[in-house]
């Protein structure tokens, strides 16, 4: 069966952010690609952009999270988008409430952890990086909830 594998948009602070995420969910980066890795004449990186993230990968379970920081010749990612959250099945309760109360440091909880109207254990928030993500533990068949 095919994976879903999230990839994200970052102003200049992927580094940041993913190093982050690896103190929450564990784990070893399996790739970091730098701008300046990627210089050619034919595609010269300016200074500035050198150090920034081309592409980083971690795995979470079996899927990879990945990311990259937008060049700003690209202009910026709006950060304040809503069109996509990233959401997590976890396996137990302890689980979910870990991963919330660890990514959610710093951000903007828009629904607390806790036991939703369908029987999951639920919540939702923007992480300090302005990502969205939900997280889910459905008692009842370990399957991710669809919030409407």
């Amino acid at each position: 069966m095919a994976q879903i594998n999230p990839h994200i948009n970052f102003n200049g602070n992927a580094e940041e952010a993913f190093t982050f995420y690896k103190s929450v969910f564990g784990g070893e980066f399996t790739k970091i690609i730098r701008f300046k890795e990627i210089s050619s004449p034919e595609f010269p990186v300016p200074e500035k952009e050198a150090n920034k993230i081309m592409h980083i990968a971690l795995p979470i379970g079996k899927n990879i999270l990945m990311a990259n920081d937008v060049p700003e010749i690209m202009g910026r990612t709006n950060e304040n988008e809503n069109r996509s959250k990233i959401s997590i099945r976890a396996e137990s309760k302890e689980e979910a409430k870990k991963l919330f109360n660890g990514l959610s440091v710093g951000g903007q909880i828009e629904v607390p952890i806790e036991k939703s109207p369908s029987g999951s254990y639920f919540g939702m928030f923007r992480d300090k990086y302005g990502i969205e993500w939900m997280v889910d533990f459905d008692p009842k068949n370990g399957m991710e909830t669809i919030v409407k």
